[in-house]
């Protein structure tokens, strides 16, 4: 266990939770958890565990209500969580990591504001995965201006890679 705060603020309501079928049976899980604890959630799916479902299918979504603000933080499951954290990075505006230990599930939000949380559905247990959540949900940037100098220079490598996108259209 960690020696970090596992008790959900009361601040923090609005959570999205998208898996493919590797990671269906811990989503259903922590939907089940967040909703006890009092927090809304917001379910992009996969509703039923279907073998040949893609994990983008379910992510992009998920990362998108991240990035325009829809939910205030996100959890993205798949088998080894990999997959997820590479389709919620394509999208702007999203910092989401593959965490599997509880210092980089606070450290990743309070340095690098991180906004979406990638666990392997196969990797990780319930109560490992719950205790991962819970610190996560529970972290806060801490608005140093180191870590905003960091998140602006990223930012920009992310504006510059999307007008190199587009412009190749």
């Amino acid at each position: 266990m960690s020696n970090h705060p596992t008790i959900l603020p009361k601040t923090l309501k609005l959570i999205g939770l998208a898996a493919d079928h590797g990671g269906y049976e811990l989503k259903q899980y922590l939907v089940g958890k967040l909703r006890e604890a009092g927090h809304e959630v917001i379910d992009f799916g996969d509703r039923q565990p279907k073998p040949e479902d893609d994990y983008p299918d379910y992510v992009v979504p998920l990362a998108r209500a991240v990035a325009g603000g829809e939910v205030e933080r996100g959890v993205a499951i798949c088998g080894s969580g990999v997959g997820a954290s590479i389709a919620a990075n394509k999208v702007a505006g999203v910092r989401a990591s593959l965490i599997h230990e509880t210092f980089s599930a606070h450290q990743g939000v309070e340095d690098d504001d991180l906004n979406m949380i990638c666990l392997g559905g196969l990797v990780v247990g319930h109560a490992l995965a719950w205790e991962l959540v819970q610190t996560f949900l529970a972290a806060r940037f801490s608005g140093a201006e180191r870590h905003r100098r960091r998140l602006a220079k990223v930012t920009e490598l992310e504006g510059k890679m999307t007008g190199a996108k587009n412009s190749s259209r």
